[in-house]
Formats: structure tokens, sequence, C-alpha cells
């Protein structure tokens, strides 16, 4: 009897630890679980305040400043202005790619751009740019800027900022000029609109 006593008394022990580490290792399961919502909803979340901040307008390439859009007869020169900005001498850009959101963050990713004309033709002429979205119609427009980068030796520039002053959330007959990051912020070349 003792015997079986024994036996009957080792297997309730058995089953009590084989219950307690089922316990511990459910514990371990049910934590693991929760985590793992905890970082979906945490993900969720983000996921969902970045899809708020919609890509609004888009430019695909860029045309390189020409300084003179005619001469008159008599000599006189009409400067090609924009939104009020005069232009550079020429200027040429590879390829420009940019996208502003409606809080007003822009990304710009510029390719050689280089001078056209003169001594230093070919060169980036160690300068440093920055980007002007211009809302509204020419006469009444309103100028939203980033700050300045420098230009690569090829030309290449990236622009990663917000604009100041921000953005109207609807911004009518935008226009995005590359502009000279010393003295006048005359332009260099514009982006063209991705109507798609």
């Amino acid at each position: 009897m003792r015997v079986a006593n024994t036996f009957t008394h080792s297997n309730k022990e058995n089953d009590v630890n084989n219950n307690r580490s089922g316990n511990f290792r459910n514990g371990r399961a049910a934590r693991t679980i929760v985590c793992g919502l905890l970082v979906g909803l945490v993900l969720a979340v983000a996921g969902m305040a970045s899809a708020q901040e919609t890509t609004d307008l888009k430019f695909r390439g860029g045309i390189g400043v020409i300084p003179v859009t005619g001469v008159a007869a008599n000599g006189t020169v009409t400067l090609n202005v924009v939104r009020g900005v005069n232009p550079a001498g020429p200027w040429r850009i590879a390829d420009l790619d940019a996208a502003v959101t409606s809080y007003g963050r822009i990304r710009v990713k510029g390719r050689g751009l280089l001078l056209a004309a003169g001594n230093g033709i070919g060169t980036n002429a160690g300068a440093s740019v920055f980007a002007t979205l211009f809302c509204g119609p020419a006469n009444a427009a309103t100028a939203h800027s980033s700050n300045r980068v420098a230009l690569d030796v090829d030309g290449d520039f990236r622009i990663n900022d917000v604009l100041s002053p921000a953005p109207p959330t609807a911004c009518d007959t935008p226009e995005l000029l590359i502009r000279n990051g010393a003295g006048s912020g005359v332009w260099f070349a514009a982006g063209i609109p991705d109507l798609k």
C-alpha cells in the first residue's frame, strides 16, 4: 500500500509540476501574443498617421533657365522672369523629381544642374540651391521656400525639408523653382508639374 501511495503521491507531484510548467509556458505564450498585438497596433497607428500626409504635388523633369525670352527690334531684352524671380545666366538640368505633401514637406532630387555658358561651363560654379514653391496666379503668388543645400561637383543635389512658410492646403497654379542659394536667389531651373 505504501508503494501505491508513494506512486500516487509521486504522480500528483508530477501533475502539479507539469501544470505549473504548462501555466508558465502558457503565460509566456500569452505575453508573446499581447506583445505582438501591441506592436501591430503601433504600426497600424503609424501607418494611418503617415497616410494622412499625402503627396499633393509632384514634379517630374526639369527645365534649365534660359535667361532671355526675346529681344525687340530696338534691342530691348525681355528677361525670363518667373513669379517675380529674375533668371540666372544659362543653366541646364539633366533631371528633377520633386514631391510636396499637404503639410509642406518637400523632397527634391536633382541631377546635373550645371552652368551652360561662360568660362565655367559644365561646372557647378560652387553654388548652393534651394527650392521655392509658388502657389496662386503670377501676379499674386505666395512663395514657400526650403533651406539651402550645396550642389555636388556633378550638379546633383537632394532637398528634404519643410517649406517655410507652409503652403496653403490647395496650391493653385503651382510653380517650383530651383534657385541660387546666395545673393538675390535668381532661378536656375524649374520643375515640370506631373499632372497624372
